[in-house]
């Protein structure tokens, strides 16, 4: 079950939070992971978020890159043999999590628990769970009413809600988001109708951006966006006919948006930082290669753009 293997690495960090320099609370019950809000944070945090997100389905590094290419000398890199249960049932930001005062967007196996979304149940990816974990995209600690409401979708008490926030602005959020290349991939390519279920192996890495001002939110999410839409590349391996790769293949880099072609900062200022008004189609990494194990075909389509990135970075 994703939620109780996840769990147990949730468990493991709270136990060593603080040489994570993050910080573990009860509120409402639940237990609270601070991973860059009223903490520092740190890349080993934010690395660990990233695998609670992929709810440890997936190994995930930081690795030198070429700063010509990528303008920036850190890539974060992401391997899988499990994309669907990684990406697709856990890592995802496919919950809004609202209340009156609060909002966040939620990822992690807790959707699974959740079960309400679409693409679940078409993938028939919903778990019963006894605890469930999830991280929160915010600049603000949850209160009582957002992990009794987590708890009340998820059919758990609210004691075995575990969540680690951070924002896109702090280390950990930073490398969290990048972390995302493959789902976004993966997520692109069911938009697209084609079957997720056949992509059998897959790696993905992105430039690490500079952190953003703390509190500058919109440069935070613009910086950690671009660095997909701009700088990732993604490997998929596949088993299935060539013609339903030939089918999809070149739609899936994000240079083929109307939306493409500027820092992603701009772009969410456009819409009135709106992402639901944003093409969905932008979401995808900047490059994309099939690697067919049924016929030993490769395709390969994308660009990276490094200008946009350095735009972007130095913003």
């Amino acid at each position: 079950m994703l939620n109780q293997r996840t769990n147990e690495l949730f468990m493991r960090l709270a136990a060593d939070a603080s040489s994570l320099q993050c910080v573990v609370s009860q509120i409402g019950g639940g237990s609270i992971l601070d991973a860059g809000i009223h903490t520092r944070g740190s890349l080993r945090a934010g690395i660990s978020l990233a695998r609670l997100c992929m709810a440890e389905q997936a190994e995930i590094l930081i690795a030198p890159c070429n700063a010509a290419d990528l303008a920036s000398n850190n890539a974060v890199f992401v391997c899988t043999d499990e994309p669907l249960k990684a990406c697709m049932a856990a890592q995802y930001a496919g919950w809004p999590v609202q209340t009156d005062h609060y909002f966040a967007m939620g990822s992690g196996p807790m959707r699974a628990a959740r079960g309400r979304e679409e693409t679940l149940l078409e993938l028939n990816l919903v778990e019963s769970a006894d605890v469930v974990v999830g991280v929160l995209e915010s600049d603000k600690l949850p209160d009582d009413e957002v992990v009794a409401m987590i708890a009340d979708q998820c059919s758990v008490a609210a004691k075995q809600v575990r969540l680690a926030v951070a924002p896109s602005s702090s280390i950990a959020g930073s490398v969290q988001v990048v972390a995302r290349a493959i789902e976004t991939a993966m997520h692109k390519l069911h938009e697209l109708k084609f079957d997720v279920t056949q992509i059998v192996s897959a790696t993905g890495h992105a430039p690490l951006p500079p952190p953003a001002k703390p509190g500058d939110t919109v440069t935070g999410i613009g910086r950690t966006n671009d660095a997909i839409l701009y700088g990732a590349t993604v490997s998929l391996w596949v088993d299935c006919d060539d013609d339903a790769v030939e089918a999809v293949a070149a739609q899936v880099p994000s240079h083929t948006s109307a939306d493409y072609g500027q820092p992603f900062a701009e772009t969410f200022k456009q819409y009135n930082y709106d992402f639901y008004k944003v093409d969905p189609m932008l979401f995808s990494p900047a490059v994309v290669t099939f690697h067919n194990l049924h016929s030993g075909r490769t395709w390969n389509h994308g660009k990276i753009a490094a200008d946009v990135l350095r735009q972007s970075f130095s913003s």
